[in-house]
C-alpha cells in the first residue's frame, strides 16, 4: 500500500522537464524493474541548487521518489544534496513498500551521477562524492526517451 504522499506525487509530480543548459545531468537505471531517471541540475556560481528537474521511466513509485528527491534537493548547497539519501527521499514520502525501496536508491544514485557530471564539468573535487556506476548506456536511455 501506498502512502497518500507517495500517491500525490505519482499523479502530481513536481519539476518534470529538463533544464536547457544544465550544470549537471545524472542519468541511472535498474535493469531489473526497468526503471530509468534522469535528474537535470542548474547550479549557481555559490554551488546553491536553484533548480532541479527530472525525467522517470518507471512505475509510480520511480515517479515519485524522483519528485520528491527533486523537492529535497531545490534550494540546498552541493553538501547538503549529497546528504539525500534514499532513507530521506523514503521519509519524506512517509515510506515505501520493500518492494519498492530500489526507486529511492534511484533517486539518490540520479543525485549523486548529477553531481558528478557538474563536478567533471566544472573540474572540481566534492567530499564525498564517488563516480557513480555506469550500468545504464546511453543507447538505453535513448531507446526509452
Amino acid at each position: 500500500m501506498y502512502s497518500e504522499k507517495v500517491m500525490d506525487h505519482f499523479t502530481n509530480p513536481r519539476n518534470v522537464g529538463e533544464i536547457e543548459n544544465p550544470s549537471g545531468v545524472g542519468t541511472v537505471g535498474n535493469a531489473k524493474c526497468g526503471d530509468i531517471m534522469r535528474i537535470y541540475l542548474d547550479i549557481d556560481d555559490k554551488g546553491i541548487i536553484n533548480d532541479c528537474k527530472f525525467k522517470t521511466f518507471g512505475c509510480g513509485a520511480a515517479v515519485a521518489t524522483s519528485s520528491m528527491a527533486t523537492e529535497l534537493v531545490k534550494g540546498k548547497n552541493i553538501e547538503e544534496a549529497l546528504k539525500v539519501t534514499n532513507k530521506a527521499v523514503m521519509d519524506a514520502l512517509d515510506g515505501l513498500p520493500p518492494v519498492k525501496v530500489h526507486c529511492s536508491l534511484l533517486a539518490e544514485e540520479a543525485i549523486h551521477a548529477a553531481l558528478w557530471d557538474y563536478a567533471t564539468k566544472n573540474n572540481i573535487k566534492i567530499e564525498g562524492l564517488e563516480k557513480p556506476k555506469d550500468d545504464i548506456s546511453e543507447e538505453e536511455v535513448t531507446e526509452t526517451y
